[in-house]
């Protein structure tokens, strides 16, 4: 889970895309930024002296100021919590040290409050956690150390690869992606994580009757993300309200900021859709 649409902190800006489909963390970004690299988002001259096409952006990688805690739980826990990427299929009960629980991944958790929360709820469930902000991970790491938790393993690398070569298809039992970023501005929209090439790649990797469970608190990204998830012919909404919306589901906590926007009056917005069998 993210900062909720509100200002980041210097060091917490967001994930990362590849055409319409490389796209992975949650954090919304400044605007001099978003406007520095529409500059330069076009095209970029290569070493045949070509001009080819350049990536296009969700997110802006800065190095996190990590706490002296956030730190210690990197070297004391990030050997066995945190997974190295690597262009393969990941050997999940080696990982979680157990076969057969269900898997659930979540992109973009922020500082991880919120996957602690429903791993320890869920202790039955495996939860892998993909993140690129280094203090969230290390935030995260220090939860599961005083908590204690077992069934969290985080991937440090931007989402959209781990899923695409990590990630075999009929793999997992959900999906959640919580508060991403919801670049408001219209031009950006193209940088939004949830567009339909990427919401096709992660049904292909729900197992049937799997979910994909979505929050946000901007109501143009909510109509966006129905939408799309919508057009999915593999998904089904599972939603009984004309609105297409869901109730939040009870292990979904209630963050600070999401508390803060419902004192203002903002509306939080849930999707929960199924995998067709």
């Amino acid at each position: 889970m993210t900062n909720h649409g509100q200002p980041p902190a210097d060091d917490a800006l967001p994930a990362h895309d590849d055409a319409d489909l490389d796209a992975s963390s949650t954090h919304a970004s400044p605007d001099s930024e978003d406007d520095a690299h529409d500059e330069h988002d076009s095209h970029y001259v290569g070493p045949d002296g070509v001009a080819h096409p350049r990536r296009i952006r969700s997110f802006v990688r800065r190095a996190g100021r990590s706490s002296e805690a956030q730190k210690r739980a990197f070297d004391e826990l990030g050997p066995k919590f945190v997974l190295p990427y690597a262009p393969e299929t990941l050997d999940w009960p080696a990982a979680f040290e157990r076969a057969d629980a269900p898997r659930i991944l979540e992109i973009g958790f922020g500082m991880g409050d919120g996957t602690a929360h429903i791993a320890k709820l869920r202790p039955n469930d495996d939860f892998l956690g993909v993140e690129v902000h280094e203090p969230g991970v290390g935030a995260l790491l220090k939860l599961i150390g005083t908590t204690p938790l077992s069934n969290v393993r985080i991937i440090q690398h931007d989402a959209v690869e781990v899923v695409q070569h990590m990630l075999p298809e009929g793999s997992l039992d959900g999906v959640h992606v919580f508060f991403p970023d919801p670049w408001h501005k219209k031009r950006h929209h193209k940088r939004r994580l949830l567009q339909p090439p990427f919401v096709a790649l992660l049904a292909s990797r729900l197992k049937p009757g799997g979910y994909l469970h979505c929050a946000t608190d901007w109501q143009e990204y909510a109509e966006q993300m129905l939408e799309v998830l919508g057009g999915e012919a593999s998904l089904e909404n599972t939603s009984t309200d004309a609105s297409g919306y869901a109730p939040r589901p009870d292990y979904r906590p209630v963050t600070k900021f999401e508390n803060r926007g419902l004192r203002l009056g903002h509306g939080v917005w849930d999707l929960v859709f199924r995998k067709r069998g």
